[in-house]
């Protein structure tokens, strides 16, 4: 951060080394004294205690408008930088974590970024609460279905239309006791567009049944899958406002591609973590589902991951854990394909913590890249009235990184989701052994290398 220099200091000495000082010139003194005191105390205000009037803030590096939010000068958006990227390493470390006096809550990393709301809007970062100290649980599942042209919710209406038709209460209880739970929502919700030409399927579902999110436990909406284009731009659109409007917040698709690929962050237990997704399918030059653009609506498509790597490393470098949830693989192949062995890897490598794919609508297995787990596809959770093999991932995460990661195995059969037991739990639990070479698996689903 440059500094001005002052030299009316200097000044006013000379001034005052002059032989005899009448009163009019002790006045000149006194004067230029308390200017030069003043302007300075405004200064060092405007570094140290900046934020309240419109002054520049050396956590956010962005002027506020006096009630917390940033003004237009932004410099914290993917475009211009990050947080960390915009204030140098050496102040961070000096004043937030050497000297937790200058920062806002002394108690914590990131409580200068939880005291800006308008900071923390810009940059899709949520304040959030942890069901227990230092340690975060977070819950992963794959495709659902709220068509209701389709078995799930013809079924769920037929049975009364509550959560608990379609999902156990057991099932539910798991769903709803991690302290984030991210799951792929493979349909728009709009009652308008038109369906895309020439494709076997399309969904759609009506906007009201995105309280059904809530009544899961979702918390995070994936958008990056190949049914998220099928009612056109409007069908994308009004999936969007819906989601908003639910206060649900979703990744994988936006207005432009700016939104399509930001992370969206949550900072628990002074834990920030990131959430990343992205799409391979379809793996055309010109696919149904439309690849978001600078200045175009639609999802975040990755077949060419340079952009992805990208994002993935700057969400390495703004947070403590990222996670990326990816559409990939082939409809019906237990067996990985070559575009998810080939972009696994780079995933890794460019900083992500975790791995989660789904999009084959059939259980893959469980693998690590280095020291970064990933599981290829969770199959389907709830989306149609077949008999599958399912399940839930969940993990545990603290300050120092990944504490466990658990697969829970589940079926989904006649529309409805429910916990595996007994021998049905250890048939599946002996599948994703043979899916998973190199990784141990105990009986209740924790996996180690």
């Amino acid at each position: 951060m440059k500094r001005k220099t002052y030299k009316s200091g200097k000044k006013v000495n000379r001034r005052h080394d002059i032989n005899s000082p009448g009163p009019v010139a002790v006045f000149f003194v006194t004067l230029g004294l308390v200017l030069v005191f003043g302007i300075a105390g405004m200064f060092l205000w405007g570094i140290f205690g900046g934020g309240e009037s419109g002054e520049a803030n050396p956590v956010f590096g962005a002027e506020t408008n006096g009630n917390g939010a940033e003004s237009d000068r932004q410099i914290g958006d993917t475009d211009a930088g990050s947080l960390w990227e915009t204030i140098p390493e050496e102040w961070h470390e000096e004043h937030i974590l050497n000297n937790p006096e200058q920062a806002p809550d002394t108690e914590s990393r990131y409580g200068a970024v939880l005291q800006d709301p308008g900071y923390m809007k810009e940059n899709h970062i949520i304040p959030w609460e942890g069901s227990r100290e230092d340690v975060v649980t977070l819950g992963f599942v794959g495709d659902i279905l709220l068509d209701d042209e389709y078995a799930i919710m013809a079924n769920l209406l037929n049975r009364g239309g509550t959560i608990e038709d379609g999902i156990s209460k057991e099932m539910l209880t798991r769903l709803q006791d991690v302290d984030i739970l991210v799951a792929n929502n493979e349909f728009p919700y709009t009652e308008r567009g038109t369906a895309t030409e020439g494709k076997t399927y399309t969904f759609r579902a009506d906007p009201d049944t995105a309280a059904y999110l809530h009544d899961m436990g979702v918390d995070v909406a994936v958008l990056a899958n190949n049914h998220m284009f099928d009612f056109g731009e409007e069908g994308l659109l009004d999936t969007l406002d819906t989601l908003s409007d639910a206060g649900i917040p979703y990744v994988g698709a936006g207005r432009n591609l700016k939104e399509a690929s930001a992370p969206v962050y949550f900072i628990v237990n002074d834990i920030k973590i990131a959430v990343v997704a992205a799409t391979q399918i379809e793996r055309l030059d010109n696919p149904d589902t439309r690849g978001a653009e600078e200045n175009l609506s639609g999802v975040f498509r990755c077949l060419d991951p340079t952009r992805l790597y990208e994002v993935v490393a700057e969400a390495d470098a703004n947070s403590d854990f990222v996670i990326v949830y990816m559409h990939w693989g082939t409809e019906n192949e237990a067996e990985p394909d070559w575009a998810q062995l080939e972009q696994g890897p780079g995933l890794a490598q460019a900083g992500a913590d975790l791995i989660i794919g789904d999009h084959p609508h059939c259980l893959q297995g469980i693998t690590y890249f280095g020291d970064v787990p990933a599981i290829y596809s969770l199959g389907n959770f709830w989306f149609n009235s077949k008999t599958v093999d399912t399940g839930m991932v969940q993990v545990e995460i603290d300050k120092e990184g990944l504490k466990s990661f658990r697969f829970i195995p589940a079926i989904q059969s006649d529309s409805r989701v429910d916990l595996a037991y007994g021998s049905e739990k250890e048939r599946i639990l002996s599948y994703m052994r043979e899916l998973s070479p190199g990784v141990q698996i105990d009986s209740e689903g924790y996996v180690s290398r």
